[in-house]
């Protein structure tokens, strides 16, 4: 469509689209009109798009609200039109008004409302809420928490420069990894970031770190509590065999290597991270109270301990199935008495639950076939811009955008994308209506390891985000890489 065009194609524009549409289409129980006529039949809807090669974004304008039906406990909701909703706006028109390939929808309301629900759980203790870059590290989202009062955790040193370049507070920023490169540590020690302790390599670069910035650092211990997070093994990550962290038979070595060298380190914490998709608050529980236990010995030994982290992890609804999971309040809760029993500040690292329920993968469907008993739905979008469900074979809930032609036969598909590999789905076994081509589907709670851990494999380029602002209006927040992006990594080689 034009608009499509105009968008994709201008470096600069300054430009408004009307797109004319029935605004008394009226809201129906059940679809009873074709769809063909549901793509015509749409509220008046304004698309103004500014770009420039330095802040390029584009605005999306409802003139007209939907009627609401129920009250919204989420940002992305199916009404009784049969069209799912954005906060208040049909994501079939922000489909019709940008560019045709797959994109990541963001309810900037929503990554508000998560970060709130943080603060209020922990309020009444001294805390960072420090929140995992490595989940999403688009920029206008780190702005945006920032603003709000973040931290940032950081796990390589562009997500440290990165940090650094959004304006986080260096004091509440955490340099965390088992990897860690001499270089990053030494911008770590000039800008005065806490750094984890993960191993006795890893020590002695730190120490290397802080003489050649000049500068002591404030560190933490990264214990492993060895507390079984019952959760996929890939996101497990506090077990006595795995790669991160120290196991605590060795904490009294770490001590003496601290206490040499005064100069270089102050030791200020104890860190734990159990791993990710956690459900079970007491899992928290039993972590901090066994670190409780080793910040008593530290600080038995003189140290002057005021920080315990104890990580990130606690799972989202990822089902939609309405199962009452924790809560931020009942993470820090279960955690409190026992960080105010030692006068503790509470450092926490959340990621998922901040990011990933504000955002969906909006898709096309190119066509459905049949091979032998099973059922496909093909989409644009594929492993190569949400990779969880292959590599996690994570579960992802997937829902069609608009409603489908009448006597549309429900069956059950595996949701696949356009990728020469078997591995490429985004849903295995799900019940739906049978598509037409062009129809959107979205795969939900894409805010977390979703965009961040996309890739170019079959030259799928990394799609473009958008997000909705508070006043309702749509921005975007990261343009779509394109084919000429691919080639300008060899020009003049």
């Amino acid at each position: 469509m034009a608009a499509t065009h105009i968008l994709s194609q201008s470096p600069f524009l300054s430009k408004t689209l009307t797109l004319n549409r029935n605004p008394s289409t009226p809201v129906l129980p059940k679809p009873s009109i074709s769809l063909s006529k549901t793509l015509i039949n749409r509220n008046k809807f304004t698309l103004r798009a500014v770009l420039s090669q330095s802040n390029p974004t584009a605005v999306i304008t409802p003139s007209d609200s939907p009627t609401k039906t129920s009250n919204f406990n989420h940002c992305f909701t199916k009404s009784q039109d049969g069209y799912l909703y954005c906060e208040s706006i049909r994501v079939q028109d922000i489909m019709d008004s940008v560019e045709k390939r797959p994109f990541y929808l963001y309810s900037k309301k929503q990554i508000t409302r998560n970060v709130e629900a943080y603060r209020d759980a922990l309020e009444g203790l001294e805390s960072i809420i420090g929140y995992a870059v490595k989940a999403n590290n688009n920029l206008k989202i780190l702005e945006h928490l920032r603003g709000l009062g973040c931290g940032a955790v950081l796990v390589s040193g562009n997500e440290l420069r990165l940090a650094l370049t959004v304006g986080f507070d260096p004091a509440r920023c955490i340099f965390n990894g088992n990897g860690k490169l001499l270089e990053d540590l030494v911008l770590a020690a000039q800008s005065d970031v806490f750094v984890n302790i993960d191993s006795e390599f890893d020590l002695d670069n730190i120490i290397s770190a802080a003489r050649i910035a000049g500068n002591k650092v404030n560190v933490l211990l990264r214990i492993n509590p060895d507390v079984d997070p019952q959760v996929h093994p890939y996101v497990a990550t506090g077990n006595k065999n795995s790669k991160f962290g120290i196991r605590n038979e060795k904490l009294q070595w770490f001590l003496d290597a601290v206490k040499a060298h005064p100069a270089e380190l102050k030791l200020v914490g104890a860190h734990c991270h159990l791993g990710s998709t956690i459900t079970k608050v007491d899992i928290f529980r039993d972590a901090a109270a066994l670190m409780v236990n080793y910040i008593d010995q530290i600080r038995n030994q003189g140290f002057e301990i005021d920080y315990l982290n104890i990580g990130g992890g606690l799972g989202i609804d990822y089902y939609h199935s309405g199962a009452v999971l924790p809560t931020p309040r009942d993470l820090i809760d279960t955690v409190r008495e026992l960080v105010q029993s030692r006068n503790l500040k509470l450092i926490i690292e959340p990621g998922r639950s901040l990011i990933a329920n504000t955002c969906c993968l909006v898709n096309r469907v190119t066509g459905v076939k049949t091979n032998g008993t099973k059922n496909f739905i093909v989409i644009d979008g594929s492993m190569s811009e949400l990779i969880r469900p292959s590599l996690y074979d994570a579960y992802q809930h997937i829902e069609l955008v608009s409603p489908a032609q009448p006597g549309a036969e429900v069956s059950t598909f595996d949701v696949v994308g356009p990728v020469c590999e078997s591995a490429d789905f985004l849903g295995k076994g799900r019940e739906l209506p049978t598509p037409d081509g062009g129809m959107g589907l979205v795969v939900h709670d894409a805010g977390a390891y979703c965009m961040s851990m996309a890739s170019t494999y079959n030259l799928k380029m990394r799609p473009p985000e958008y997000w909705i602002e508070d006043d309702g209006s749509v921005a975007k927040i990261r343009r779509g890489e394109t084919f000429e992006d691919h080639l300008k990594y060899f020009k003049d080689l």
